[in-house]
């Protein structure tokens, strides 16, 4: 269990998991980590996301903002785009490159175990390589959350690193935190929640898996 410090004196979440402090760093790490292929990775995420003017949209985990960034472009004035972050010090630096993009979108601190939205706000919610920071324990709570939030027929995508130690190829999936996770392992859990048009497979960068799936039309049928 990791507390985070507060934003402007105010005390974080407690995130139930491994929470990024260094942004700029961050920042950093993933320009050397993609080599120049960030942008296309972050369209392409955005496209099996379906994400389209007008929409709502929710990204969880956001780190420092690029994601959500690339989302407010897609979605335009008529949109709305979210990021949370457990993480006070990703947050700043979001809304420093939000500032910059003269791009409007709410950046706020949040566990993805309680999201501070009310049920069935969003057209889509987006988590990428996120789950394999949490503890076990709160993994298919945090799915449970972004399912809440979506509206019915809104689409949760999921990325994050797949396949056995065995299988995986990069360098980054050989990391600890990344050696022993499997994204596809979730499957079950996003049936539990009642999600239906579930599909899964490669990215097509590094050892990234994506899960995608839709809330079903009739709220009330959602299993508990």
């Amino acid at each position: 269990m990791v507390e985070t410090s507060g934003d402007h004196g105010k005390a974080g979440p407690r995130a139930n998991g491994r929470v990024f402090r260094w942004a700029l760093a961050y920042d950093l790490l993933l320009r050397m980590i993609w080599l120049g292929s960030e942008r296309i990775y972050r369209e392409k995420t955005l496209e099996y996301a379906g994400i389209g003017t007008g929409e709502s949209v929710l990204d969880v985990g956001c780190g420092t903002g690029t994601l959500a960034l690339a989302a407010k472009r897609r979605v335009g004035p008529s949109g709305r785009v979210v990021g949370v972050d457990a993480s006070p010090e990703m947050i700043s630096r979001a809304r420093k490159k939000a500032a910059v993009a003269a791009l409007d979108v709410d950046f706020q601190i949040a566990s993805s175990e309680a999201l501070p939205f009310t049920e069935a706000t969003f057209e889509a919610v987006l988590s990428t390589t996120v789950l394999h920071c949490l503890a076990d324990d709160a993994r298919e709570p945090s799915i449970r959350e972004m399912v809440r939030v979506l509206k019915p027929n809104g689409r949760l995508l999921l990325i994050d690193f797949g396949g056995s130690a065995r299988e995986k190829r990069s360098l980054i999936g050989h990391l600890r935190a990344h050696r022993d996770f499997d994204v596809l392992d979730l499957i079950p859990a996003f049936q539990r929640t009642g999600l239906i048009d579930l599909r899964s497979g490669p990215l097509g960068f590094s050892d990234l898996q994506f899960v995608i799936a839709t809330r079903v039309a009739d709220t009330s049928s959602r299993s508990e």
